[in-house]
């Protein structure tokens, strides 16, 4: 009696011959991990990595050295990246990031050099700024119905105007420095702009504000209930506004974080170069949008991880510096580049079908 309770007890395993129910098969590891949205782009960093390993270790490309500037490279295009990626899972864009760096840089330089604010008043102006704009666009595309593709682009183009304009006038150029003498600099440059030394290299601190911006990012995508409306809001908006999703306030609240994340973005470079420029920041938007891509993120909106922005950003990173350390000329930088990142988007192509087949 004792070895039949013990065989029909909970959690026994089923007798040998028994037929089991495939509904309730369990899944491989490996068919998990396949269906995550990061996976390709993981895969593509490793090959980008090999690469320029195999044709450039000689001249320092895997040295702390090497991976100090890369990651450098790959983190302030990572900060934009998680929050661009956090909007398109959104199904939504937005391509006035781009200028944003360029103004919040110039208004904190301007209020902080020409006007005599402590550097800390003017880049908090510049931050309201950052988040003004980002409330606008949201509101902008809400309420006109517009593709948010158009209506930041528009805002692209009003406010790299406005800051060329009004730099110029102000100035009578389109620089501004002396940075380093205003009150507030010290301290400021310490929080956003210090290196941490790692050996023989100088990591940036931009590296752990990228780190740090995704891990929350992610908790917010996979652990809060923001986290679901955002993917529920690209998905599918009828739906979730029918199950109570406050559409308007996600949507608003994501553009403010892209607009926030240009300001962050705009104040590492000024206080490491210690001078703003109207035109910094140009062509931003476009290499967030192609990090996100890689990371896994569809550009129709519902699917993707900030975790994939990350390496989408690393890819990027790699490349560009990796061009340097092989001592590739200059005139085949987007060359080199662009086939980089189209390889790296077919591994995850290649990739995201096999979850695919692995998932029916």
């Amino acid at each position: 009696m004792a070895q039949v309770h013990a065989a029909n007890a909970p959690g026994a395993p089923a007798p040998q011959g028994a037929p089991v129910d495939e509904r309730v098969a369990a899944s491989s590891a490996l068919r998990r991990l396949l269906i995550r949205p990061e996976i390709g782009a993981i895969a593509g960093a490793v090959v980008v990595w090999g690469y320029f390993a195999a044709v450039a270790s000689d001249r320092g490309f895997t040295s702390l050295r090497g991976a100090a500037t890369y990651l450098e490279v790959g983190a302030e295009l990572g900060i934009l990246a998680v929050a661009v990626a956090l909007l398109m899972i959104a199904g939504e864009f937005d391509l006035s990031i781009g200028s944003m760096i360029g103004a919040c840089g110039i208004i904190t330089a301007l209020l902080a050099t020409e006007y005599g604010w402590n550097l800390w008043l003017a880049m908090g102006a510049s931050l309201l700024f950052a988040v003004l704009v980002g409330a606008a666009n949201g509101y902008l595309v809400l309420k006109t119905g517009l593709p948010s593709f158009i209506v930041t682009l528009a805002t692209l183009f009003i406010i790299r105007g406005l800051t060329i304009a009004i730099t110029r006038q102000i100035t009578g150029r389109t620089q501004v420095g002396g940075l380093q003498d205003v009150p507030g600099f010290e301290l400021a440059s310490n929080i956003f702009a210090r290196d941490i030394k790692i050996g023989d290299a100088n990591f940036a601190i931009s590296i752990v504000w990228w780190i740090g911006l995704a891990a929350v990012a992610t908790w917010v995508l996979l652990r809060t209930s923001f986290g679901n409306w955002i993917f529920g809001v690209g998905g599918n908006v009828q739906a979730a506004r029918n199950v109570g999703v406050p559409v308007q306030t996600v949507k608003i609240l994501l553009f403010v974080g892209t607009a926030v994340a240009a300001w962050l973005v705009s104040v590492i470079q000024i206080l490491a170069i210690r001078s703003a420029d109207v035109l910094r920041g140009e062509q931003r938007e476009f290499f967030a949008i192609i990090a996100v891509v890689i990371g896994g993120t569809l550009l129709t909106g519902g699917y993707g991880s900030a975790i994939g922005a990350v390496f989408g950003a690393l890819i990027y990173g790699m490349v560009t510096q990796g061009i340097v350390f092989a001592g590739i000329d200059a005139d085949w930088n987007y060359v080199v580049l662009g086939a980089m990142l189209m390889i790296a988007v077919l591994v995850n192509r290649v990739i995201r079908q096999r979850a695919t087949e692995a998932r029916r």
